[in-house]
């Protein structure tokens, strides 16, 4: 049976991976460990100052650069720019999934100084998600080539509900999580720090903070039906898609109180994403028809995180000049 150079290169790919079991543990560890240093710092309940969050948010993006850096050497260009360019997507849409988080931090009206262990929930509900979409990519991938077009369908219907979406606050009460929650536990009026549930007339009930903490899980769902198709176009290698997603989320709780300010400034960061979307839609449709039809190009990758990159640059000006008439 014949194989065409499409299926020649996708077979070569899988077939030197460069998630070694050894590398997969150590990293597991790795990301367990940073989870509870996290935790721990998060469990006095405090007002995050900005020297802090700087510092937090200086330490998690030097540690994804460092990673590019060995793999870069270890394994080489193509490897290391996949996942550069694979971290730029996943840290844009992660910085849309934090400006969601600001909206529901503000609609619950949680007090400042419980706010990051609420994003910290997130991101561990964040990561648990992903790390389950990873797994059902991957065995989409491996059952065959016909998973990049379900991909590039799931990306193109994205960037159309993001457009449509634009920047409106999320409507709590219409959640069915959140709805169904206080269905079945009584809810407290105010918060008691970081407790999630008290003992009140007799009977438990829940806080305002566990049902945040629900609302913010809801939208994890969300982000991850988005994030893991958007990497999968980037790379075919679940190690890399793990990586991208766990090197993106970890920086999360830090820089939220960085970019609070900057958030609501950038009022294109939609548009900027749904183009992001779209156009590894596309990336993916073509990589599908390539496996078909060798003849239809496909986009390389240092091409996509050109267009990547120049479109968070434009998005990001354009965003600028729109508010400088606004705040005059």
């Amino acid at each position: 049976m014949s194989t065409s150079p499409a299926s020649t290169l996708v077979l070569a790919e899988s077939a030197a991976p460069v998630g070694t079991p050894a590398l997969w543990a150590i990293s597991i560890v790795a990301l367990i460990a940073l989870l509870v240093v996290d935790f721990v710092v998060t469990r006095r309940p405090h007002e995050v100052s900005m020297r802090e969050a700087v510092g937090w948010s200086v330490f998690y993006l030097t540690l994804p650069v460092a990673f590019g850096v060995w793999l870069w050497f270890d394994a080489g260009t193509d490897r290391a720019l996949e996942f550069m360019t694979g971290f730029v997507v996943e840290k844009s849409l992660s910085v849309d999934n934090l400006f969601v988080f600001m909206l529901l931090l503000a609609a619950f009206a949680v007090p400042a100084a419980v706010q990051q262990r609420v994003l910290l929930y997130g991101i561990v509900g964040a990561l648990v998600l992903r790390g389950v979409f990873i797994a059902a990519g991957a065995a989409m991938l491996a059952a065959g080539t016909w998973a990049f077009l379900v991909f590039g369908v799931v990306l193109f219907a994205s960037a159309v509900k993001v457009v449509r979406q634009g920047e409106a606050e999320p409507d709590i009460s219409r959640m069915r999580s959140v709805r169904l929650l206080r269905r079945f536990m009584p809810v407290t009026d105010d918060y008691r720090g970081a407790k999630m549930v008290v003992r009140e007339n007799g009977r438990r009930a829940l806080t305002p903070l566990a049902v945040v903490v629900v609302a913010v899980f809801a939208t994890d769902v969300v982000f991850a039906v988005d994030s893991v198709p958007a990497v999968y176009g980037i790379t075919e290698d679940p190690y890399l898609v793990f990586a991208t997603n766990a090197f993106a989320l970890m920086g999360l709780r830090a820089l939220y109180f960085v970019l609070h300010a900057a958030l609501a400034k950038l009022v294109h960061l939609n548009h900027g994403l749904a183009v992001i979307l779209a156009f590894i839609g596309v990336k993916l449709v073509l990589h599908w028809a390539h496996g078909i039809w060798p003849a239809v190009p496909e986009i390389p990758t240092p091409l996509s995180l050109a267009v990547i990159i120049g479109t968070l640059a434009v998005v990001t000006f354009t965003s600028l000049r729109a508010r400088r008439g606004v705040d005059a």
